[in-house]
């Protein structure tokens, strides 16, 4: 298939898949007319591309990530030197998630102190 139709299937523009391949993420066929021609194959790897991007994976991780993965579905397998780097994603997202929570405490505490203040004024313009 054609990048047209590789983007078409897999949701990825067609220039984010030649910047992919420029990563070294996609090695497609080439034409004796020098077009890229893209298999199954490829457009699984685009999709795995996106579900460890989805993730949280930068393109370098799943760039080390990717010629681990094995056999035909979304499954990964991965090499078992590539644990620690799933670790430390895991780890990656563990902060993350710290930090989402901690801003939404100080979020909440602005609303409260906000509504307690109407409340307030409400109360005093009432009297």
């Amino acid at each position: 298939m054609k990048i047209g139709e590789l983007s078409r299937r897999t949701g990825v523009s067609i220039r984010m898949l030649r910047y992919y391949e420029a990563e070294g993420l996609l090695a497609p066929h080439r034409t004796s007319a020098g077009y890229r021609e893209y298999g199954r194959a490829d457009e699984r790897t685009v999709d795995r591309i996106r579900l460890l991007g989805a993730a949280g994976m930068t393109l370098a991780t799943i760039k080390q990530f990717l010629p681990c993965v094995r056999g035909e579905g979304p499954v990964f397998e991965p090499c078992d030197e590539l644990r620690v780097t799933l670790n430390e994603q895991i780890s990656l997202v563990d902060h993350k998630m710290e930090r989402l929570a901690a801003s939404r405490d100080v979020l909440s505490k602005f609303l409260h102190d906000i509504e307690k203040a109407d409340r307030m004024i409400g109360s005093a313009t009432q009297s």
